[in-house]
């Protein structure tokens, strides 16, 4: 049997690179995926949040909007979310004031650096997230978080959806088992955006 790769060469795979107006989004790098022992801790992202410290300060440095999405219920029926609490109840940590739903201290937003509350996995859905990157003239999206397979990969699908340029970050996004991670990454570069290496992004906004 063919590789993936040899099975999808010439077919997908092709390249549609950045754009003019770029905007870095920080998805979902809160503690309960970074903290040993929480039932969400995920390795990759351990790595991803370290990665993502180079990328989040040279975004800033190249003065792009920069935008963080965190997961937020109510604390007392998380009605708000719906479905996907049910079949993921793990979710549940994500409620204002567990220390779990904290911002990684690495990669804190700025004062004046807007902050998208979800409930889902995308970042787009049920948020004014593509209202806000249209209005701003963006037409890049580039993406770091967590986790690979998750809340990336749906953002990602969302994101060409809606006609972004949607750029991944290999070194700065993760998940719990290298197996997911590497396939949704393998899955998104072929289908729905690049994925790109640190460095080609450092180089890139550094041009900016």
């Amino acid at each position: 049997m063919a590789s993936a790769q040899d099975n999808y060469q010439g077919v997908w795979g092709n390249r549609i690179g950045f754009g003019d107006r770029p905007a870095l989004l920080m998805i979902d790098f809160m503690q309960g995926y970074t903290t040993r022992g929480a039932p969400l801790y995920a390795p990759g992202v351990v790595d991803a949040v370290a990665e993502s410290v180079a990328l989040l300060a040279k975004a800033r440095q190249a003065g792009i909007p920069v935008i963080h999405t965190n997961i937020r219920y109510h604390p007392d029926h998380f009605a708000d979310g719906g479905m996907w609490v049910k079949k993921a109840p793990v979710m549940k940590d994500m409620v204002e004031g567990n220390p779990l739903a904290a911002f990684c201290p690495e990669v804190l937003p700025l004062a004046e650096e807007v902050v998208l509350s979800k409930q889902y996995a995308s970042a787009f859905f049920g948020t004014s997230l593509a209202p806000m990157l249209l209005a701003s003239g963006i037409d890049t999206l580039i993406l770091a978080g967590c986790s690979t397979s998750g809340c990336i990969r749906a953002t990602a699908v969302d994101g060409v959806q809606h006609g972004f340029r949607t750029i991944v970050v290999r070194q700065c996004v993760g998940d719990r088992h290298e197996a997911p991670h590497e396939a949704n990454l393998f899955d998104i570069d072929n289908k729905y955006g690049d994925v790109i290496n640190k460095q080609e992004a450092l180089d890139y906004l550094s041009r900016l």
